[in-house]
């Protein structure tokens, strides 16, 4: 599987709403084997999380992005509960952070990570 990143407002929401890393993980394995919820273009998808301990309908929604033999990276969280979607403006911005973000070298990503923009998502061995 590629590699997992979260992008630091991401990050900061999934500790606020108790999503973990596994949560996260799990969602990634899924998108890699194309088990997506939507794929809303230009790298974008939308994939479902569920809350600890219950099913994904009630549960939170990510925003995605990721291309088939990319590295994946978690940019928008919200609770089903909190909105029914996206705005066209917003979609419109994550296609344009997805056109530059998949693009970015293990250097350019190194160098975020120093500066704390994004965070490696340890994937290895979680089930």
């Amino acid at each position: 599987m590629a590699a997992v990143y979260a992008f630091k407002p991401f990050a900061r929401y999934a500790r606020k709403a108790g999503i973990s890393d596994s949560l996260l993980c799990r969602a990634a394995r899924d998108i890699a084997a194309g088990r997506i919820d939507a794929d809303l273009g230009g790298g974008v998808i939308k994939q479902r999380v569920a809350r600890e301990g219950e099913g994904r309908s009630g549960g939170f929604r990510t925003i995605v992005l990721f291309r088939s033999g990319t590295d994946l990276f978690f940019i928008r969280g919200f609770a089903k509960n909190e909105r029914d979607n996206i705005t066209a403006v917003e979609l419109a911005l994550f296609k344009k952070a997805s056109a530059v973000t998949l693009r970015l070298s293990q250097t350019d990503i190194a160098v975020a990570i120093a500066a704390g923009e994004i965070i490696a998502i340890d994937c290895e061995g979680v089930s």
